[in-house]
């Protein structure tokens, strides 16, 4: 198992960075590796959503599906990967003083045996904090940029 776990602080309340990412499907605009997002439930928010994720990674390209496990409105969004790669993620916001949030990603990654297993999980955890970081830096961007 690879666990990684990254954050950023973004200057706006948590409502608002909520607001962001709160559509899984426009998790393309900040996620690199995150190429088309499509919900194959019709929860389209909130635990039981589920939505598939075409990945690319280098030259690894899957398609993931991932189920909402985990839903606090404004501080949490957990989801467990039933891809090529298992394992869960969450996303977690907390109020960080007036209008701040701090925005935390951490995720339990499982890759298959015939792919490197745990050699492959512990070899990816510098390149994947580093893709994860970016995109924790375009989320702040977009974020910030966007009129109140």
């Amino acid at each position: 198992m690879s666990e990684i776990s990254i954050q950023v602080e973004i200057a706006a309340p948590p409502e608002v960075v909520w607001a962001a990412i709160v559509d899984v499907r426009t998790h393309t605009a900040w996620m690199a590796e995150a190429r088309a997002i499509r919900l194959v439930s019709e929860k389209t928010e909130g635990v039981g959503a589920t939505f598939e994720c075409d990945t690319r990674v280098g030259l690894l390209r899957t398609k993931d599906r991932l189920l909402v496990v985990e839903w606090m409105p404004g501080l949490l969004m957990g989801v467990r990967h039933e891809g090529l790669v298992l394992g869960e993620g969450r996303f977690t916001l907390t109020g960080n003083g007036s209008d701040r949030t701090l925005f935390a990603w951490t995720e339990h990654l499982v890759f298959p045996w015939w792919l490197g297993g745990s050699v492959v999980g512990l070899l990816s955890r510098p390149l994947l904090r580093g893709l994860w970081r970016r995109n924790l830096d375009r989320l702040k961007h977009l974020v910030e940029s966007s009129p109140s």
